[in-house]
């Protein structure tokens, strides 16, 4: 059985919940950890110095020290070449799960990495589990790895489009795309990145937005089209940004959006829109074969969630922090955007 794991507004399908060994889905520790003292707190600091601070050997120890009794701790600290012998031994099968995928996938990878960092937090079973189902495993990061590659002028081309809403000069050395879901609290948080972004660059890069309506957003789609009803009447970015007003930019950080028929209707009319012309758009087809369209190439150059953002085809690690997409920009600009 195959399961996802959701990160943000992205849920990347994995051969086990597991394997998000490219993504931060480690077990998080409690900031709140129990003081130890005594014998137990030194057992705790033999076993986590020989199997890792980040392992479940020494995450779990030390939740469990706190009702062990000294004497047992004594005991076992006296036996600590055995314990130290078995972290090792089962430790083996996490040892071989990323050699393994480290071999396959490459080892100066990003995926690599990751699986070097995250898998210490994964118990052995967890591992165990994963090598059992290798191939789907391996499939999955090498999907995941490819979709971080820089697109080819010819992808580029294509997310682009003609069409597409966009803000900023055709000719623009740098050009923007944006993938995004008007009901994700991750893309409102986006959409003020991008808004400071043009207000910085606004001359010099082209901005240009692409629908990406999720699954499990059930009001997503609609709000996708009634974007694109706004915009074949010139007021894109007003629908867009009424779209998005319910995010942390909102006064009271709403983080349930109005996304009904009628609230549609209602922005369309508060931008200005001919509401018959938009009804009837909406009431048609076209718009929706038009997200259709955008959904398949999202899915061709691997988007798997929202919001996702490309600076002249190469993926932006973060595209809800201003620093990390005006530095993209930046070293594009500097280059020449070549």
């Amino acid at each position: 059985m195959r399961s996802s794991i959701l990160l943000g507004c992205v849920v990347l399908g994995m051969a086990l919940g597991a394997s998000s060994v490219v993504r931060a889905a480690a077990t998080s520790n409690d900031a709140s950890e129990p003081v130890l003292t005594g014998p137990c707190a030194d057992f705790v600091k033999a076993v986590c110095a020989k199997s890792g601070d980040s392992s479940p050997f020494c995450t779990d120890l030390k939740r469990v020290s706190v009702i062990l009794p000294p004497a047992a701790c004594t005991t076992a600290s006296g036996q600590m070449s055995y314990v130290a012998e078995r972290i090792e031994t089962v430790g083996k099968t996490c040892n071989k799960l990323v050699s393994d995928l480290c071999r396959d996938i490459g080892p100066n990878t990003d995926s690599c990495k990751l699986a070097q960092t995250h898998t210490k937090t994964f118990p052995p079973e967890r591992c165990t589990q994963m090598l059992g189902r290798y191939p789907e495993v391996l499939a999955d990061l090498k999907r995941m790895e490819a979709a971080q590659k820089p697109l080819t002028n010819a992808q580029q081309k294509q997310i682009v489009g003609i069409n597409a809403p966009s803000f900023g000069p055709t000719n623009a050395k740098v050009t923007v795309v944006e993938f995004a879901d008007f009901q994700c609290p991750f893309s409102a948080k986006a959409a003020m990145v991008m808004k400071d972004l043009k207000d910085k660059y606004g001359t010099k890069v082209r901005f240009v937005f692409r629908q990406f309506p999720l699954e499990f957003h059930s009001n997503a789609r609609k709000a996708a089209e009634a974007a694109l009803a706004a915009h074949a009447q010139g007021k894109f970015w007003d629908y867009h940004d009424k779209l998005f007003a319910w995010g942390p930019s909102s006064p009271d950080g709403a983080q349930n959006p109005d996304l009904t028929e009628e609230s549609l209707e209602k922005y369309a009319t508060q931008v200005g829109l001919d509401l018959d012309r938009f009804k009837k758009a909406l009431d048609s087809k076209v718009l929706a074969q038009q997200v259709d369209t955008e959904i398949k190439l999202a899915n061709s150059i691997g988007v798997r969630g929202t919001p996702t953002v490309y600076v002249n085809g190469k993926k932006a690690s973060n595209a809800t922090d201003y620093g990390t997409l005006a530095k993209a920009i930046d070293d594009e600009l500097a280059r020449g955007g070549k």
